[in-house]
């Protein structure tokens, strides 16, 4: 036995590829220029584009939202009106029934105080011409109705 150290086999080198070296580009400084202007133009146009999309997006959000907040302040506008329009129905209903009230309390009383009169005198002979002076507290006045749509 001998050496305890021995050389270890030589290994083979792979096989190295060879470079093809191409001659050198030659290219104007004008050319170069101009490729350069070429691409800033279309990475412009691209930026552009992205943009108009960008902005167009937004446009349609935007007139979304305002569509939606005007139908929500035309509903809210409506309930305002038919809410305003049954009290006035009501007020009118009201003032109708007081005054037929009134109306047939007056005659309830006129017929009173002619039956008081005819008793006395024994019979009061009324023509059809005659007309008895009507008086009341009430001034005429046109009707009134205002309308009021308050905004929200």
């Amino acid at each position: 036995m001998g050496n305890v150290f021995h050389k270890p086999s030589p290994k083979k080198e792979p096989e190295r590829m060879e470079i093809i070296k191409l001659p050198p580009v030659t290219i104007i400084p004008q050319k170069i220029v101009a490729a350069r202007k070429i691409q800033a133009w279309w990475r412009g146009v691209l930026v552009r584009r992205v943009l108009l999309v960008a902005a167009l997006r937004a446009w349609m959000i935007q007139s979304w939202w305002r569509a939606a907040k005007h139908r929500q302040i035309s509903k809210c506008r409506q309930n305002l009106l038919r809410e305003y329009a049954i009290q006035e129905t009501a007020a009118v209903k009201l003032q109708a029934c007081v005054r037929m009230w009134l109306c047939r309390h007056y005659f309830s009383h006129l017929c009173t105080t002619m039956y008081v009169f005819q008793s006395t005198n024994e019979r009061l002979i009324c023509q059809k011409d005659d007309s008895w002076p009507v008086q009341y507290n009430a001034v005429a006045r046109p009707p009134e109705f205002h309308i009021e749509i308050l905004c929200v």
